[in-house]
Order: C-alpha cells, then sequence, then structure tokens
C-alpha cells in the first residue's frame, strides 16, 4: 500500500513557489511517494505519527474546549474554524505550502497558519453577513443581543468546504490546474463559496430543506471523499486512463454514496441529522489521523489490497469508538444533551481534522526531520 506524507520535494521551477508539476493533489496521487520515501514512512511509523500526536492533541484540545468552556468553544470556534477549512485546503493542497516555503521552518508553519487564522475570520465575518446581517460582534462574542453563526452557517460553511474538497480531490483540480497555483487556489475558494452559497440560499434560507438535514447530506459527502481519495488514494478511479470518464465516475460516485449514505442513517436507521453529521464528521477525521498522520501504519507494511482494506477497517473502527465516547465527554464537560453531537463534529471534523493537516501539511511535522523526497 502507497502511504503519503504531504511534505512536498522541493519544485523543480523556481525557488518558493508551489509545485506545479502534476494535477492531482499529492494527497491523493496513486503513486505519490518515491521507493525511498515510501521505505522512510515504513521505517519511521509509528514513532512520526506518535510524535505528531504532541502537537495534533493540545491543539485539538485548544480548539475543542479552551475557549470558555466546551460549549463556548463550539459556539465561537466551530463555526470560524469550519469557514477556515478551505483557507487551509487551498494552501496545504493546491499552493503546496507557498507562501510559507519562502521561510525556513518553523516559520513557514507560523506564516501559513496565520494565513490561515485570518481567512477564517474573513470568511466567518462573510458567512455572518449572509446569516445575520453586519454584526461582526456575534462572530466573537455572541449572545441575545448579537446573534452568533452557531448553529446558523453551519451548515454553509461545512458545504462550502465540502465542495473545496470536491474541486481538490474527486476533479483533481481540474480545469483550475491549467492556471497558477496562486490563483487557481483563490479561484477554488472563490468558486466553492459561490456555488455553496447559492445553493444554501436556494435551499436553506428558502426553507426548502432543513439546515441540519443540508449539513447532514454533505458531510456524508465528504467523508466518502476522505474514504475513496484519502483513505483508497483514488482508488478505484485512478487508474482508469480516460481523464473524462474518471472524473465522471468520481463524482457520480461520491455524490450517489453520500446520499445513499444519508438515506441509510436517516430513513432506515432514524438518526437525526446532528448524529448524521457527527458520525461523518467523525469518519473524516478518524481517515486522516491513520492515512495522514500515521501513513496508514501499519497497514502500510502489507500488499495494496490487504493494506488498503487493513487502513479502512482501522478508520471504521476508530470512528465506532469516538462517535460512541465523544458524546459521554460532552456530557461530563457539561454540554446540554441536545448539542452533544455538535460538539462531537466540531472536535473530530473541525478541531483535530485542523490539527492533523497543519501538522503535516502546513507544519511539515516540524520538529521531526522528514525526507523532502516524494
Amino acid at each position: 500500500m502507497s502511504s503519503e506524507r504531504l511534505t512536498t520535494a522541493p519544485p523543480s521551477g523556481t525557488p518558493g513557489t508551489p509545485d506545479t508539476s502534476g494535477t492531482r493533489p499529492r494527497i491523493s496521487r496513486p503513486d505519490a511517494l518515491s521507493p525511498a520515501a515510501l521505505a522512510d514512512a515504513r521505517a519511521h511509523q509509528p514513532v512520526r505519527g506518535l510524535i505528531g500526536l504532541a502537537f495534533v492533541v493540545p491543539v485539538t484540545v485548544l480548539l475543542s474546549a479552551a475557549a470558555g468552556g466546551a460549549l463556548h468553544s463550539l459556539v465561537v470556534l466551530g463555526p470560524i474554524t469550519t469557514f477556515a477549512l478551505p483557507i487551509m485546503a487551498m494552501i496545504a493542497f493546491w499552493w503546496e505550502d507557498w507562501p510559507g516555503t519562502l521561510f525556513p521552518r518553523p516559520w513557514s508553519g507560523l506564516y501559513d497558519t496565520a494565513l490561515v487564522v485570518a481567512g477564517g475570520a474573513v470568511l466567518a465575518a462573510l458567512g455572518q453577513l449572509v446569516v445575520n446581517g453586519s454584526d461582526l460582534i456575534g462572530v466573537f462574542d455572541p449572545g441575545p443581543a448579537h446573534p452568533g453563526l452557531d448553529p446558523a452557517a453551519n451548515s454553509l460553511a461545512g458545504s462550502i468546504f465540502t465542495l473545496m474538497l470536491q474541486l481538490t480531490l474527486v476533479c483533481e483540480r481540474r480545469p483550475l490546474s491549467r492556471l497558477h497555483p496562486a490563483p487557481a487556489g483563490l479561484t477554488a475558494v472563490g468558486l466553492s463559496w459561490a456555488l455553496g452559497l447559492l445553493a444554501w440560499l436556494a435551499l436553506v434560507r428558502s426553507d426548502a430543506i432543513e439546515s441540519e438535514s443540508y449539513g447532514a447530506w454533505f458531510t456524508s459527502i465528504g467523508a466518502w471523499q476522505m474514504l475513496f481519495w484519502v483513505a483508497l488514494r483514488g482508488w478505484p478511479f485512478a487508474r482508469i486512463d480516460r481523464t473524462w470518464l474518471r472524473l465522471l465516475l468520481g463524482n457520480v460516485t461520491v455524490v450517489a454514496c453520500g446520499w445513499a449514505g444519508y438515506l441509510l442513517a436517516g430513513r432506515v436507521l432514524d438518526w437525526p441529522g446532528a448524529r448524521i453529521t457527527a458520525t461523518a464528521g467523525t469518519a473524516i477525521g478518524c481517515i486522516l489521523l491513520v492515512t495522514m498522520l500515521f501513513e496508514a501504519w501499519p497497514a502500510i507494511r502489507l500488499p495494496p489490497a490487504p493494506g488498503r482494506t487493513l487502513a479502512v477497517l482501522i478508520a471504521v473502527g476508530l470512528t465506532a469508538l469516538l462517535v460512541r465516547l465523544l458524546p459521554e465527554l460532552a456530557d461530563a464537560l457539561g454540554v446540554p444533551r441536545q448539542r452533544e453531537w455538535s460538539w462531537t463534529t466540531h472536535v473530530m471534523l473541525n478541531a483535530l481534522s485542523t490539527a492533523v493537516i497543519l501538522h503535516v501539511a502546513v507544519w511539515k511535522r516540524w520538529p521531526v526531520h522528514t525526507p523532502t523526497s516524494g
């Protein structure tokens, strides 16, 4: 099984510019690692992943509960973090860590993280303008007089990030990959916002669909995006040579699977939308944890077919465990019962996923040394 370190090789072009070689993001290229890099991952995992937890766990806790407790962190940091996710995806998967690559580590990570925070704040303010009007106080200090983003804007922010992943992973950045990475990434964020906003206004603002159900459907799609294009590295679509056919089948399959998963959970299992979102969001976080932070260890030591199977089984088992434990933790931390699923989503989809991507893709596992050959 092939593994992926999101640390990128120095581009062959001008130093300090994004790597423009290849259309697919490195995270989902089926043969992204050289034999030497693959051997390095096998040799240094799980130690490298365990060291990474020293970064991931504190950041996750900080985002989950440090802003005045678990509930207040959910209400304030949850929406801002979700709105920041497309910015982080742009820097990590479209710009290949540029402009942080202009600076040595750890300044590169600090610079890119500052851009993520600033971009998330700006987009959260834009989201507030859409759902509550021009009340910036509600973004950072919501209350009865200043309505906040949670829960009104959660489905909007989540759908925008899902659309960003669809453009990035499923569509392989096409046709925007023809542009220079800097404007391509910005265009991808803008396009995701435009499509997400139009759909949200047409379906949620018009009361055609409940916001909770709308968000659950998009998060379900996000889980399948992660399964096919991160855990399975694009399998089975990656080996289809004809680009149009590969993109068509990939887009149709992931949307259909997302819809089927949503219907199964909602109509057959009778789960509320918040529980569907929490389960799918937890699956996304677990896939990133298993296949990105730990580079699919121990599945990486197996041949491709059993390795892929084992990696997926580990992620599924971890998802089942955390979906059971996190609502209990929320209760212990004083989160009201009706918000326990929402807090679970925040912990896994926002806090943990952000921490993993920041550590591996943006900070390049600093201070751990990782080779640059990929």
